[in-house]
């Protein structure tokens, strides 16, 4: 054993983003190298697996010697280290521990609540990124059958803008690029996002086109590391000498908020210039592919440089660098991540993004188009498998004929309001499929009282965290494979499919012994809940699990893009969803890109007041902490910190490493307060602030949510910063 820990890691390096037998890196969603790169890898993809891939277990052992009171005093960081979970166990409210459960008895708990609940809509279904496909598919389904819509996902508190922009100005929830258009674009744009920590393969995207010529224009309130020079893991050679390579030619720091402001800025420039220079605009494509274009004219000039300016926090003559490189660029990609989308105007400003990329013919040819980043494996294949809390009539229909069920129709929960909903009562029983969902949620002293309130909560995990130690009445936790980890069922070893974040589909297979021989695979504890809820169902639930081709199988005829998916999947990296506003086929209302005319949002903050979001550092991902460092940012052993500028620091008295008290104010007019909290100075627009994420979330109220997304605004909190009291 101690021999085969020695090889495991080396193995996963190599084992890891490959076909052929290879298993998908649990960490982001960027898509596996097209040229089949024996170390398609980086830091924080090594880390995750490394962490997964932990000698440490948690046992009974562990939970008898120690009560969920003392854990809920531990740090985050403290829950995790003690290791991989290794079987099932339940909370005995009379000792308050948790204790040893069966399998069978587990599975007859969460039945037995469940059936004896007096609405299906009593219970919430929730799902992270790491699910995969075939798991996301019979959970969902096993949700429908009982008869409810709620299923939140960790889209609600990320994409969920980027997915009804993109739907509602293209037909598709969908970006269009794939790997192949960064490699041959002119110009990129990133806006949002820094890929060190988000995205850290989008870094050797970055090195190598600007290698080739390629402009990169970086746009975010803060200057990120990501966004100024890396060094490409594979590249030998360049690791060697230390050598790196630049990630950006320009880089403009907007202000929090302001990104909408800069699009459009950037989309009034091209108009101008169209009035000498009829080329500056792709007028056949705009007339044969689009509608709305004379009414977005009109917005564009009826709205002042000043205007622009103010609310973007950037000069004219920055905008107007950038617009150049727009210009000049035969083809250009706009790529975006939670920077852009968690705000209240998070819908009206991915739109703006594809605007700008219709003027000029943007779409539907190599090298162009809009591309968000999504930051976990496969939360966009989580959305394409079912797991959406508002599906459409065509996808129920197919569902009901495929599998015979009979689905409900009504909208069902999305993650804001099964927390309002859990806190209200109104929801018993709360299923987490992976995740944190107590630390990643906002407003977390409500979120922990809704959860808490629960009649039964179930969280299937691979390790400890919060979101076991703040349950329900009844709490169940479920030790699942992870995906390093061999999964064996009758037919053999099974693979899992994955989507990334271009809609490319591909397999992955686990390597190593699992961590405990308790486990149960995903698939397999979705499987043992439903049938224990459902006894009467038909659904062939022991069936499917049995050889997960035959669930592959059932997905070919329900989803959109998945036919054949079988023998597609095995294909050389897999294959891709077919996007059809990408063939210049738009499943919109006119049948054409619909450009729109959102006004732009007052996001200058108040006097006094400073604009906050949150962020990860980048020993982190997610939830999960590896250290409290953040190397890029040039912190050590801190994370009760805010950044702030220099000159709103001297404004209000503080100096570099002064405790300050932070205190949010919500739409409601109610306050939350961090206290205590050190002031960094860091070069970032005035009148925003920063800091990290979930220690921040408290600080974002429940309420205070998009009306355009119902994502929570976790990247543009109002709040005030003074010195310690």
């Amino acid at each position: 054993m101690a021999r085969e820990r020695a090889t495991d890691g080396p193995r996963a390096i190599l084992k890891m983003n490959h076909e052929n037998g290879g298993f998908d890196c649990p960490g982001c969603a960027w898509p596996d190298d097209l040229k089949g790169l024996k170390l398609d890898i980086c830091e924080n993809g090594i880390k995750h697996v490394t962490w997964e891939m932990t000698p440490k277990r948690v046992g009974r052992d562990f939970f008898a010697a120690h009560s969920v009171t003392e854990l809920s005093e531990w740090t985050d960081y403290a829950l995790e280290d003690q290791g991989r979970l290794t079987e099932p166990m339940v909370y005995d409210p009379d000792t308050d521990h948790y204790v040893p459960i069966s399998w069978r008895d587990a599975f007859e708990l969460v039945g037995r609540t469940l059936r004896e609940l007096d609405d299906p809509n009593q219970a919430s279904f929730y799902t992270s990124g790491r699910l995969g496909n075939e798991a996301t598919f019979l959970y969902q389904l096993w949700a429908r059958e009982l008869g409810t819509n709620n299923l939140p996902d960790c889209s609600n508190m990320c994409h969920e803008a980027s997915g009804r922009a993109l739907q509602a100005a293209l037909g598709t929830g969908k970006g269009t690029c794939d790997l192949k258009d960064w490699e041959s674009t002119d110009a990129l744009f990133i806006m949002g996002v820094n890929a060190a920590s988000n995205a850290p393969r989008m870094l050797t995207a970055l090195a190598e086109a600007y290698h080739r010529g390629a402009q990169i224009v970086h746009v975010n309130p803060l200057v990120e590391a990501a966004a100024t020079r890396t060094i490409i893991p594979h590249d030998f050679t360049d690791m060697a000498l230390n050598k790196s390579t630049r990630t950006s030619t320009l880089n403009l720091q907007v202000r929090i908020g302001g990104d909408m402001a800069f699009l459009r800025g950037l989309a009034k420039a091209v108009l101008e210039q169209s009035g000498t220079d009829p080329k500056a605009l792709d007028q056949e494509f705009i007339d044969r592919h689009t509608t709305g274009f004379e009414e977005y004219r009109a917005l564009c000039e009826d709205t002042s440089w000043d205007e622009i300016e103010r609310q973007s926090g950037l000069t004219r003559e920055a905008i107007l660098k950038a617009a150049r490189v727009y210009g000049e660029a035969d083809r250009s990609i706009i790529s975006w991540c939670l920077g852009v989308t968690q705000h209240e105007h998070g819908v009206d400003t991915v739109r703006e993004i594809v605007n700008v990329l219709l003027l000029r013919g943007n779409l539907g040819r190599e090298g162009a188009g809009p591309s968000p980043v999504r930051g976990h494996s496969n939360v966009q294949g989580n959305r394409t498998c079912g797991i959406d809390h508002r599906p459409t009539e065509e996808f129920l229909q197919r569902l009901a004929d495929v599998c015979k069920i009979d689905p409900p129709r009504a909208h069902g929960l999305d993650t804001v309001h099964t927390i309002k909903a859990m806190r209200a009562g109104d929801v018993k029983v709360f299923v987490g499929m992976g995740g944190n969902f107590a630390l990643a949620a906002p407003d977390t002293p409500y979120t922990y009282a809704a959860l808490r309130n629960c009649e039964l909560t179930v969280q299937v995990s691979t390790k400890l965290n919060r979101s076991h130690v703040v349950h329900g009445r009844k709490a169940l936790i479920l030790p699942c494979l992870g995906r390093t980890e061999k999964d064996q069922q009758k037919a053999g070893v099974q693979s899992t499919s994955v989507e990334d974040s271009m809609s490319m589909v591909h397999l992955s297979v686990g390597m190593k012994r699992p961590a405990s021989k308790h486990l149960l695979s995903e698939p397999a504890i979705i499987a043992g809940m439903a049938r224990a809820t459902l006894p009467e169902s038909d659904t062939p639930w022991e069936w499917y699990i049995e050889d997960y081709d035959r669930v592959r199988d059932t997905m070919a005829q329900v989803l959109d893009g998945f036919e054949d998916c079988n023998r597609r999947v095995r294909l050389p990296l897999g294959f891709r969803i077919k996007q059809p506003a990408r063939e210049l086929v738009f499943l919109t209302e006119s049948g054409k890109a619909e450009f729109s005319t959102a006004p732009l949002p007052d996001v200058v903050p108040a006097a006094g007041t400073l604009a906050l979001g949150t962020m990860r550092s980048h020993d982190q991902w997610n939830t999960t902490i590896y250290s409290d460092n953040d190397r890029y940012r040039g912190i050590k052993n801190l994370r009760s910190l805010v950044f702030m500028n220099k000159d709103d620091m001297r404004e209000r008295g503080i100096s570099e490493m002064d405790p300050v008290d932070i205190t949010s104010t919500a739409r409601d007019g109610s306050t939350r307060s961090l206290n205590g909290y050190l002031a960094i100075p860091y070069d970032m627009p005035r009148g925003c602030a920063a800091g990290y994420m979930p220690e921040m979330n408290v600080l974002c109220a429940l309420d205070d949510y998009s009306t355009q997304s119902d994502q929570p605004i976790m990247k543009h909190v109002k709040v005030t910063v003074e010195p310690a009291g």
